[in-house]
């Protein structure tokens, strides 16, 4: 795996992606920074972070476009699936390569809390909480980005792709006013997603029994409990889906001063979560 990272590493910088991500980032960053804390004189720098999540969901495909579809692209993909390493480890390298280049901005940000105290007060519990949170999102983002490049050997579709599902997830809180509070419907929504899902489990495996036995297991556990009590899909989904606000823990850093447990827990299970499926993007490619 350390090969493989550092390759990927390497091609980061020697492409000038990497130079470009990291001066893209920081000037953003720059900018933010002279109108919030030194011109207004906002003594937070977390309130920072929380205009920069809109620049990550910008920046962050430029990063993760390549990483499995420039392979794919120039046949270079065989050579990996064929090495002597498990295709686990060929997916962390490629990811913490990515997650590398994103800590450098990162560490970077922890300098700002250090001159904000220098001009006066600094509350450094919340910036470096709101530091880490940050952080953390963007290897969220990273993750679900590198599946995305694992379907396609185009890095425009990749790029594309990821924009579009990163600004759903941040469009997220709007988007979910406008489910329906009806118990009907809930369990209807609850039904096609969970058929989506089936059918990405038999695109990744081509194993049709699988995937019918996984779309009867989810039409009797949604089925039964609604026959059983139909209040229980009362405001279901806006409830449920409203939980998975991935900008809501650094909302909360920046304007509770609280550190959500909770919601680090869920970046990590969604990147845990894109890191199998691209793995098992890979394994259907490998045998395919």
């Amino acid at each position: 795996m350390r090969a493989i990272y550092k390759r990927e590493l390497d091609s980061y910088f020697h492409s000038m992606i990497g130079y470009v991500f990291i001066a893209f980032f920081l000037a953003f960053t720059g900018v933010y920074f002279m109108a919030y804390n030194l011109t207004y004189g906002y003594p937070v720098f977390s309130y920072v972070l929380s205009s920069l999540v809109f620049i990550l969901m910008l920046s962050i495909p430029v990063l993760t476009m390549k990483s499995f579809s420039e392979d794919r692209k120039s046949k270079t993909d065989q050579l990996l699936l064929t090495a002597p390493v498990s295709l686990g480890q060929i997916v962390m390298g490629k990811y913490l390569a990515m997650v590398t280049v994103f800590l450098i901005p990162n560490i970077v940000f922890c300098l700002f809390p250090l001159v904000i105290k220098i001009q006066g007060n600094a509350y450094f519990l919340t910036d470096y909480s709101g530091i880490l949170i940050f952080f953390l999102l963007g290897c969220v983002f990273i993750s679900i980005g590198m599946f995305l490049s694992s379907l396609t050997e185009s890095q425009i579709i990749a790029a594309l792709s990821s924009i579009g599902v990163l600004l759903i997830l941040y469009l997220w809180d709007g988007l979910i006013g406008f489910l329906p509070s009806s118990a009907l419907l809930n369990l209807f929504i609850l039904i096609v997603i969970f058929t989506l899902v089936c059918a990405l489990v038999w695109h990744l495996t081509h194993n049709y029994i699988l995937g019918g036995v996984l779309e009867v297991i989810v039409l009797a556990a949604c089925i039964i409990p609604y026959v059983a009590d139909s209040g229980l899909f009362e405001n279901l989904l806006p409830d449920f889906l409203g939980r998975l606000d991935l900008t809501a823990p650094l909302t909360d850093v920046v304007s509770n001063q609280l550190f959500d447990t909770n919601g680090v827990i869920l970046y990590l299970s969604i990147i845990g979560l894109f890191i199998f499926l691209t793995m098992q993007s890979i394994q259907k490619r490998r045998w395919s």
